[in-house]
């Protein structure tokens, strides 16, 4: 076991909040952090049917087992305790007192808004970043293979190969949750949705073209989307707004939160098969992008994640806001710089306005040397945790 990146964000926030939720998607490893941060909690997980049932018909007396608080796993099994624990947590707001932790963001967020919003950190675990996945003793040394291995917690403790994982995690857990919240009659169709998903990562989201491919209405294009990204599988990655003349591209891109869920979706059994394929440029900006969220989002950076493009096609892949400073990046898959490695950003630094902030250009490459030029950073992928 390792200590995740998480865990000082994650402790520091113990010593002065009541309460902490702790959300992302399954086998993140959420069960596994919560137990090595707070050893000397009670567990419980909502998971188990009693538990549950217990939890959910007499939540006073469940919550009164733990006079000094408690972890309570997969809590959207059991929504309604946030309830009862608002009026504890203000009778008793112990610092650390209660983890909640949960992998449907939507009912876990719409229970912790009502009522625990002002008693509750909310913090976001991710499977592994990249330097958490150098810690195993076998890890991929390329990029293309990390791409293919993804970053879930299963893949690298128990060397189990992603080809074979995936699938069975698709089945076992994300298809459960996306029928319980759905209800979804025509598995088929949602599938076919899943995989089209995949074929579009990087690009620009069309919900018509994906409602005439699958052969559904937009309005269920739009809630089999919002359920992907209730699930931690897809989120969208806006474009950047601001006082410009030209007309900024107003739709999103998509994005999948784990690479190694969108190869197997994709039908990508080797990571020799990246080499070729179609969507290999997008499966690498895909990993860049998630690899960047991921590291923010595990040290508490929440500023915004942006992408830039105009309407004459004018692009930057990613768009860091800090507090003092913007980073501005583009992601390259070849393993060679190119001659004129910020030609396209400098024009994008150009057409942003001027809001007090630095500005900084950065390329990121599937090569291994790093050069810091006058202009920006070429950054090689595995020094990505060095960047920002």
């Amino acid at each position: 076991m390792i200590q995740r990146s998480l865990f000082p964000w994650a402790t520091g926030l113990a010593s002065k909040m009541p309460s902490l939720t702790i959300v992302g998607p399954r086998q993140s490893g959420k069960t596994t952090f919560c137990r090595m941060a707070f050893p000397d909690k009670d567990y419980r997980s909502l998971e188990h049917l009693q538990t549950q049932e217990y939890a959910r018909e007499d939540p006073i007396g469940f919550l009164n087992q733990f006079p000094e608080g408690a972890i309570l796993d997969e809590i959207q099994r059991a929504p309604e305790l946030t309830s009862y624990l608002q009026g504890i947590i203000d009778d008793r707001p112990t610092p650390g007192g209660w983890i909640l932790s949960g992998s449907q963001n939507f009912s876990v967020m719409e229970g912790v808004s009502q009522s625990l919003a002002g008693r509750t950190a909310i913090l976001h675990l991710h499977p592994f970043e990249r330097g958490e996945i150098r810690s195993f003793a076998q890890f991929p040394r390329t990029l293309l293979e990390s791409v293919f291995a993804g970053a879930y917690p299963r893949v690298f403790d128990e060397g189990l190969m992603p080809h074979e994982w995936y699938p069975s995690y698709l089945k076992t857990y994300v298809e459960r949750d996306v029928y319980t919240m759905l209800g979804i009659q025509n598995r088929a169709a949602f599938l076919t949705f899943m995989r089209l998903c995949a074929g579009r990562v990087g690009q620009l989201l069309n919900l018509d073209s994906l409602s005439k491919d699958c052969g559904v209405d937009v309005r269920t294009i739009k809630a089999w989307l919002n359920v992907l990204e209730a699930s931690f599988i897809c989120f969208r990655l806006p474009p950047y707004f601001g006082n410009l003349r030209k007309r900024l591209v107003k739709s999103p891109k998509l994005f999948f939160f784990d690479t190694g869920v969108a190869c197997s979706l994709l039908g990508i059994q080797t990571p020799e098969l990246l080499m070729t394929h179609p969507a290999r440029g997008a499966l690498v900006e895909n990993w860049v992008v998630t690899e960047i969220l991921k590291q923010r989002e595990h040290r508490g950076e929440m500023g915004p994640l942006c992408f830039f493009r105009d309407s004459n096609g004018l692009e930057a892949d990613l768009l860091v806001e800090g507090a003092q400073e913007t980073l501005l990046l583009e992601v390259k898959s070849a393993e060679t710089v190119p001659k004129q490695p910020f030609s396209a950003l400098r024009r994008v630094q150009e057409a942003i306005p001027d809001d007090g902030r630095k500005r900084r250009l950065a390329l990121v490459y599937a090569g291994d040397d790093n050069q810091r030029r006058t202009e920006g950073d070429v950054v090689g992928w595995d020094s990505l945790g060095d960047l920002c």
